[in-house]
């Protein structure tokens, strides 16, 4: 059978309050017609649908959308949660959906997805791990584990499921796993929101080692093989949504597979989106507006650096956006101008010196409003005041 595997669309994600919906509707129109020109037979999608618990209902709209043209084609489709989707939102319509060769897991369940496919006349066995929260494993395995399995930790945990859930693999079943988790030695991004801060919640390679003869990841990013036993990867985004992932390729995996055999992996790339590029003009302004009129990047959201010895003024930042809508970060950097500020001693420098200092910094020399300095000053004063405060508390109570 045929397969396709793809992960993190984040429906409804903007840049910086800029709407990514035309692009990622523009990925969907791309993913249906790879669906069609490959006569792909099960589209795996690893999470995060959605980019909130709570999203836009355009981008509800086209997931629904996306998800019928899909199963139009003859393939089935199989989504589970990912920690940013609220799992039953994601599930709730899995009643009106499974007739149409649709399945939705939200939360982790201890039975795996069983799917026909009648092209080849072969049947999928899916181990499907929505986003296991340290609550929900410990809440499913309650049941059957006893009180030294519940005090195990996160990986173990993952990988007691993970072989429940594989007992339901045979020799004449294409067996795959799913899942969408941080597994340990993958390389992150800065638009992945942590499943636990710390890298408290991450999966041990050994966790997924359950004979499935593919594992399809979600969460990170970044296109990539997984080390480890089997065959093991991420999908990636299918969009850039950070700078970090700024020259990123992204792509879809296609893999042909029967039972009992290693599958036949392609990566298939991706045309849809707009690309993500950082731009640093050491040459100043000067340097950007000659890139700007030569149309670098015309259709491109941009982080623009640039060099500069003076500040720069409103009018230029104005300019900039007005000569490319796709400039969504503007960031001055003065050489040497840094070092010499910070060996500037707060003493010499009055308070309201340093706040207007770091406004024109942070805004490309932009100047403050006085009424914004003069709260800023009140703020600075009633902290001032309350610190005072508490030292005469301290004096008082060692006399």
């Amino acid at each position: 059978m045929r397969i396709l595997h793809t992960g993190d669309w984040h429906l409804g994600r903007t840049l910086e309050g800029r709407s990514r919906l035309i692009e990622q509707e523009a990925f969907l129109d791309e993913l249906v017609q790879i669906v069609k020109d490959q006569q792909v037979d099960l589209v795996l999608m690893a999470g995060d649908v959605y980019d909130s618990v709570n999203p836009p209902a355009a981008a509800e709209a086209m997931f629904y959308d996306a998800a019928a043209r899909l199963t139009e084609t003859g393939c089935h489709l199989a989504v589970i949660a990912g920690n940013h989707d609220q799992p039953e939102r994601v599930a709730a319509v899995s009643p009106l959906v499974a007739r149409r060769g649709i399945s939705l897991v939200g939360l982790p369940v201890p039975e795996a997805i069983t799917v026909p496919v009648p092209r080849t006349g072969e049947t999928a066995v899916i181990a499907a791990l929505p986003y296991p929260s340290e609550a929900r494993l410990s809440e499913l395995l309650a049941g059957d584990a006893d009180e030294s399995e519940l005090r195990l930790a996160y990986s173990a945990k993952v990988g007691i499921l993970m072989r429940q859930l594989a007992g339901a693999f045979r020799p004449n079943t294409v067996n795959l796993a799913m899942s969408h988790i941080y597994v340990l030695g993958g390389v992150e991004s800065d638009s992945e929101r942590p499943i636990q801060v710390g890298g408290a919640y991450t999966v041990d390679p050994s966790a997924l080692d359950i004979g499935a003869q593919y594992t399809a990841l979600g969460h990170l990013h970044r296109p990539q093989a997984v080390k480890g036993a089997g065959l093991t990867r991420y999908s990636g985004s299918p969009l850039a949504y950070s700078f970090s992932e700024a020259g990123q390729a992204k792509s879809v995996m296609l893999l042909d597979v029967v039972p009992g055999k290693e599958p036949i992996l392609e990566e298939l790339y991706l045309s849809s989106g707009r690309p993500l590029v950082r731009w640093s003009c050491r040459g100043g302004l000067a340097e950007a507006y000659r890139w700007l009129e030569e149309g670098r990047d015309a259709n491109a959201f941009i982080d623009l650096e640039i060099s500069l010895t003076e500040a720069m003024a409103l009018s230029d930042i104005q300019a900039l956006r007005k000569a490319h809508d796709g400039i969504v970060h503007i960031r001055p950097v003065y050489p040497g101008r840094e070092l010499q500020e910070e060996l500037v001693s707060r003493e010499s420098v009055p308070v309201h010196e340093l706040f207007r200092k770091f406004y024109q910094r942070q805004t490309g020399g932009a100047e403050p409003e006085e009424e914004l300095v003069e709260l800023f000053m009140s703020l600075v004063s009633e902290q001032e005041d309350e610190c005072a405060a508490a030292d005469g508390a301290v004096e008082g109570g060692s006399r």
